[in-house]
């Protein structure tokens, strides 16, 4: 693809034309918001006549502070129905984002764990899980072998090792 490059003067001449069309938008629209502000003052406040008795002036500053806490009160209402609406829309544009898949995955690092720490990380900490390897194995209980002895009067084992003939038995019998 060979696309013309545009050259410095025509972007600049195109910039200017850009900015000076915007200008003229900002002041139709500046003029547009005089406008309007005086045709919503004119309709929606009459123009100010100041009795002379302090008795109507009273009741003329009542009235007036009754207007002002009635539009205090539509502003509060339309400030939250604003911000809340900002909100929605800051939302709606993370879930844009979000489904656009415009967020880069960050690389993952290996990371030595052991299996209890894995098991707590992924059943969350209230779950306590103890993973003892050695308490799945298979136990084997050791078995002591005797030896058969011969079973007889104890009495006769007694005194033939008694004495130094016994003693002398004892020994090479165990040898």
């Amino acid at each position: 693809m060979s696309e013309k490059k545009m050259t410095s003067s025509r972007r600049h001449n195109l910039k200017s034309l850009v900015l000076s069309i915007a200008k003229g938008l900002l002041e139709k629209e500046s003029v547009q918001v005089k406008v309007d502000k005086e045709k919503y003052m004119s309709e929606n406040c009459p123009p100010l006549s100041l009795p002379g008795a302090t008795q109507e002036l009273q009741e003329l500053c009542k009235k007036l502070h009754q207007q002002i806490d009635k539009v205090d009160e539509e502003r509060y209402d339309l400030e939250g129905k604003v911000g809340k609406a900002n909100k929605e829309i800051e939302d709606l544009k993370i879930k844009v984002i979000d489904l656009q898949g415009k967020f880069k995955k960050p690389a993952l690092k290996k990371v030595r764990m052991s299996a209890d720490a894995m098991l707590q990380a992924l059943l969350g900490s209230k779950h306590k899980v103890s993973m003892d390897l050695r308490a799945n194995l298979k136990q084997v209980k050791k078995e002591v072998k005797e030896e058969a002895s011969d079973v007889g009067d104890w009495r006769k084992n007694i005194e033939d090792k008694s004495g130094m003939d016994g003693r002398k038995k004892m020994f090479e019998g165990e040898a």
